[in-house]
């Protein structure tokens, strides 16, 4: 079975190639599941990883920070790769080297641009129906000090590769006889029961009783 060839060289998996993709529809799932994404990046100290909130519109990846961060300062002047990980069980095989991982992984090349303007804030009103669809009617919008101390940025999804495993293990053949549990221990976040705040009067709105799975 032909791979689907990757957007450049440095998106392409070399190890393991079966397990990869380049899709837009693999790409958005993966990057639609999470909250925090890792940015890699160097500067004059070193290299450096660093987690940081991020969303999805359209097909760009955004962040933001604070007008003054290192890491903001540094990704407008360079390329940097983008990491989203999620883990969905552990794989127990009969050889110890054969034990593995099921997982949804995503990495993005490319250097980030700055966002500006009304676009700037239409895309933090995206980033807060992201956290919590509807919230943004019940808070108040950023004002103007607050918008003009962040740094809202954007890279391209169009530079990117997925890479996925699911399923058991893959034992080898002299392996079979050995007597040990084989399996998959599946591994899920879920979503806790919301605690309010002491001093909060209201009463919780139907995005937070479903945040658990337990309203009606």
């Amino acid at each position: 079975m032909n791979q689907p060839s990757a957007p450049s060289q440095r998106t392409r998996v070399r190890r393991s190639a079966n397990y990869a993709a380049y899709d837009q529809a693999s790409v958005h799932a993966i990057v639609d599941a999470a909250y925090i994404c890792h940015i890699a990046f160097q500067d004059a100290h070193g290299a450096h990883c660093i987690p940081t909130a991020c969303w999805r519109e359209g097909e760009h990846l955004y962040i933001h920070g604070s007008n003054g961060s290192r890491m903001v300062k540094q990704l407008l002047e360079q390329d940097s790769c983008v990491t989203i990980t999620h883990l969905d069980g552990l794989v127990l095989a009969r050889s110890a080297f054969n034990h593995t991982m099921n997982y949804r992984s995503v990495m993005i090349y490319g250097r980030f641009e700055i966002v500006e303007g009304e676009a700037k804030r239409s895309t933090m009103d995206v980033f807060m129906e992201r956290l919590a669809p509807g919230r943004q009617h019940e808070t108040r919008r950023g004002n103007d000090k607050e918008f003009a101390a962040t740094t809202v940025l954007r890279i391209a999804l169009s530079e990117a590769a997925c890479k996925t495993r699911s399923g058991g293990p893959n034992d080898d053949e002299e392996d079979m006889g050995i007597q040990a549990w084989v399996g998959e221990l599946p591994f899920k976040q879920v979503q806790a029961t919301p605690i309010p705040a002491a001093d909060c009067p209201v009463a919780a709105p139907d995005y937070v009783r479903r945040w658990d799975g337990a309203a009606g």
